[in-house]
């Protein structure tokens, strides 16, 4: 178990590390103030979709989807169970109004994007990224048409949640897939490839450098003073990935599933609930507020789950 634990130690620091770095930038003024705009747009369009058409076209076949369709099945279903605790949840941090929307999204999605895809192949290997996006499918989906949808005041206007899924990770996915299933991959230039695979190496460090120069904009004694962000920090990282968990081994589900599922589901509150409210108006303290919290926490709550699971579960 301590053997477990370290290991996993080991690249959560390193991305605590990066975090530091961003936040310093921004304190320091050695940045300017759009960094964390231009940060965001180059993990979006750039860093994220080449990460994941490089994963999908070495890994996805047909044989591969043909085991892994239960793997996405299982996160659909406790993505479902997700749902209907945030709503049953969120009242008790928010009674009514956008807070509670922001509760609706950090009780559903952890940072399972930019932090999971960056910490699965450090601690399970590279090809274990494939396993690890296809079983979040349903999350990226879910997140990009009702989970956006509630992040953005209603003000605004009512958004098309099929045009949210027009983003350039949704292509990347899709493009892989074709790349892979058609054998394209393996005739690709070495150059194409390795270009691929350092700007997906990139994805990792970059986000949590952008969350920490997002977290550096705020007074840092404001942010660490809501209780309920605490609250709500203990059920996204330890709680609700713990009883998801037991629900996939009561199910009977193997043991690569249960793993994705915990990082998945255990992975900080993301930076949605601060990118969102920022960008159409709203009031992006309480995103700020568990993005500086679970973020910090996650460091030691992430290799902990892993060495328990690890040692009583799988």
């Amino acid at each position: 178990m301590g053997t477990v634990f370290l290991n996993t130690l080991t690249p959560m620091l390193m991305m605590f590390t990066c975090m530091v770095i961003g936040f310093v930038l921004n304190k320091k003024k050695i940045c300017p103030e759009n960094t964390a705009t231009v940060l965001s747009k180059l993990e979006t369009n750039v860093l994220l979709p080449a990460l994941t058409i490089y994963t999908f076209s070495k890994y996805c076949t047909v044989e591969s989807l043909s085991q892994q369709y239960r793997q996405i099945l299982f996160c659909a279903l406790i993505l479902a169970v997700a749902i209907g605790l945030a709503f049953a949840l969120a009242p008790l941090f928010a009674k009514k109004g956008y807070k509670r929307n922001i509760y609706h999204y950090a009780l559903t999605f952890g940072n399972f994007g930019f932090m999971g895809n960056a910490i699965v192949p450090a601690i399970l290997g590279e090809a274990a990224l494939y396993d690890y996006m296809l079983f979040t499918l349903p999350l990226n989906i879910a997140a990009y048409t009702w989970g956006i949808a509630g992040l953005i005041p209603k003000s605004e206007g009512k958004q098309n949640p099929l045009k949210s899924l027009l983003n350039p990770p949704m292509f990347a996915v899709a493009i892989g897939m074709v790349l892979g299933l058609t054998g394209v991959y393996r005739y690709l230039p070495a150059f194409v490839n390795n270009t691929l695979s350092g700007l997906g190496n990139c994805m990792g460090p970059v986000a949590m450098v952008l969350t920490g120069f997002l977290i550096g904009q705020y007074p840092i004694k404001k942010l660490l003073t809501d209780k309920k962000v605490y609250v709500a920090s203990v059920l996204r990282l330890f709680v609700l990935p713990a009883l998801f968990v037991l629900i996939l081994k009561l199910l009977g589900a193997d043991n690569r599933a249960i793993s994705m599922c915990l990082f998945a589901f255990g992975t900080p509150l993301g930076l949605n609930t601060v990118v969102f409210p920022a960008a159409y108006g709203g009031d992006p303290s309480t995103g700020v507020s568990m993005a500086t919290i679970s973020h910090t926490a996650c460091v030691i709550t992430i290799p902990v789950m892993y060495a328990l699971l690890t040692t009583f579960v799988i």
